[in-house]
């Protein structure tokens, strides 16, 4: 089945032109299907390729997905037409009342502040409170996982002396575990962060276990509630030339920024990169939506509590 998505939403077009298969809301009314209601809390700056980058791993399944996006209000993007998010995003407060089967909240680029002094960061903790009780299972991403963990369990985040950036090999501990039904001993994960958070402080939390992590890039996912919620350090969503855009983006700045590691052939920027994480990420995003969000919610979606 694929992606329920509105109509003439930007992402359509470009994932059509990949050959995965979407579908606007206007086709979808035709079918007598429940399908499985995910939100997404999308906090990056520059939403469209945000928005077409979470399609694409969520297209490889055969649920039917409906997705909603859901924007924060004491936050105005400065890097997204006004029209699009009009034309495609709801305030928290018109979802309040709404229940969803799946939540994804995406990273931010708001890793220099402290999180009480990120200027949304009352409503985010209670979009975080209000999940818990709204939504069957929610994947937090990057700065976004760094802030449920803090705020759910006070787990602290430290600054790093230079930028996590690149594509890490990650080991899933608890490989049994159904989010990792089908993968391998060793997947790759690729990051792009400033802040990290220690094992220690995450271990001492007994609601948290540690599911998966690098010796290069640390601790990389985390869950609690028993798949409830998932805490992901770095970024399985992002396509192939994203850190390539981001390492040119700072080079043309004149930001200091090093060269993604493991990402280019030959760690060579100067060729394409080699992409080794996709696989896995389709993997992850399909066990989740089955194991976790389609076995687990109820039918009657307004008995989710």
């Amino acid at each position: 089945m694929p992606l329920t998505l509105p109509d003439r939403l930007p992402a359509i077009d470009l994932l059509k032109k990949e050959n995965i298969f979407v579908m606007d809301t206007s086709r979808a009314a035709t079918q007598d299907i429940r399908p499985l209601r995910i939100v997404v809390l999308n906090l990056m700056p520059i939403k469209i390729t945000t928005e077409t980058d979470l399609i694409r791993v969520l297209s490889n399944t055969p649920l039917q997905l409906e997705l909603v996006f859901m924007k924060i209000k004491s936050h105005t993007s400065k890097n997204t037409p006004i029209e699009h998010m009009r034309a495609f995003y709801r305030d928290f407060e018109l979802l309040r009342h709404e229940k969803f089967d799946g939540m994804i909240i995406t990273g931010a680029p708001v890793e220099h502040l402290d999180f009480e002094g990120v200027n949304y960061w009352q409503e985010m903790t209670e979009i975080f409170d209000w999940a818990r009780t709204h939504v069957t299972s929610t994947l937090y991403i990057c700065w976004a996982a760094q802030a449920g963990l803090y705020y759910h369990y006070g787990v602290p985040k430290y600054p790093l002396d230079h930028k996590m950036f690149g594509i890490f090999p990650q080991t899933p501990l608890l490989p049994r575990l159904p989010i990792f039904r089908g993968f391998d001993d060793v997947f790759y994960m690729p990051h792009s962060r400033h802040t990290e958070i220690h094992r220690a402080d995450v271990e001492a939390v007994k609601e948290l276990t540690i599911i998966a992590e690098s010796p290069e890039s640390g601790v990389s996912i985390v869950m609690a509630r028993e798949g409830r919620e998932f805490f992901i350090t770095g970024h399985l969503e992002y396509s192939p030339l994203t850190l390539d855009t981001e390492y040119r983006r700072d080079l043309g700045k004149g930001l200091p920024i090093d060269v993604p590691r493991h990402y280019y052939k030959d760690d060579n920027p100067d060729l394409a990169p080699l992409v080794t994480w996709r696989a896995h990420a389709n993997l992850f995003f399909t066990n989740w939506l089955n194991y976790y969000v389609y076995q687990e919610t109820p039918y009657d979606i307004e008995a989710i509590h």
